[in-house]
């Protein structure tokens, strides 16, 4: 089950100890938006590889962790925000030692191609009175978002242009609002802007990481799921070396070479 799916549905199709028709156990991940692309390439390699089946629900980090905090029947969480699953940790909702940050994001000022709207000159083309919407991740509950309004603000742009903002539910829907023409501009994660589906409709332009929080994310284990094993394999797969190499070529950095 791949995409943004409503946790209602998902309750309906899927119970703990659920297997998959090849007879491999159906590891339930909720992941954040920015790892779509990343993530459906891993799980697809680790499926051909160990079996079973890895079904991704995405998201908003804030939206899934709620999700979890209310008995999603999730196996395995990656989060764009590590105190998101501190936070779980805390109520003993994720396994002990299974806590991983597995890298580092970064955000982006992105347009579609045609645009007379130049990304490489940074947060201050925003002043450009040719753009009339922004499109921005939710700060409440997108970490991205977070990201985007700490950068705004800390160039001074955040008052002058907050009333252009559109707010998305992720950051997989800030892409959506602007590759569609919704916003003139948006500003996405670099993991997204990567993407072999998106790197031919538009261009970007990459915003000083000094300008906001480090955008570390984690994962962990769901303490209570009934594949606790096939869950910790599919995280290893991720933080190892194969896992480490597809998420460095879709613009993480890694933790070690964060330092």
């Amino acid at each position: 089950m791949k995409g943004s799916v409503a946790v209602a549905v998902l309750l309906l199709l899927t119970a703990p100890g659920v297997r998959s028709a090849q007879g491999g156990p159906v590891v339930e991940v909720a992941a954040a938006a920015d790892a779509r692309f990343a993530l459906d390439e891993l799980a697809a390699l680790f499926m051909r590889r160990q079996g079973g089946q890895v079904q991704i629900t995405y998201g908003s980090s804030g939206q899934l962790a709620t999700q979890i905090e209310q008995g999603a029947p999730f196996d395995l969480f990656f989060s764009a925000d590590e105190q998101l699953i501190r936070h779980l940790s805390a109520q003993g909702l994720i396994a002990e030692q299974t806590e991983k940050i597995y890298g580092i994001g970064r955000i982006v000022l992105w347009v579609r191609h045609g645009s007379p709207i130049d990304p490489q000159q940074g947060l201050r083309v925003l002043s450009d009175d040719r753009i009339r919407f922004i499109a921005i991740a939710n700060p409440e509950h997108a970490p991205y978002g977070r990201a985007a309004e700490q950068a705004l603000r800390a160039t001074g742009l955040w008052d002058r242009v907050q009333t252009k903002l559109v707010l998305a539910e992720n950051i997989s829907q800030t892409l959506q609002f602007a590759r569609t023409g919704n916003a003139d501009v948006g500003i996405i994660a670099l993991s997204l802007a990567v993407a072999p589906p998106i790197q031919p409709i538009g261009r970007y332009g990459l915003i000083p990481a000094s300008l906001h929080d480090p955008i570390r994310q984690a994962a962990g284990v769901i303490a209570q799921s009934p594949h606790l094993e096939h869950a910790k394999a599919f995280l290893a797969f991720v933080t190892g070396p194969t896992g480490r190499d597809v998420l460095r070529r879709y613009g993480f950095t890694l933790p070690a070479e964060s330092r």
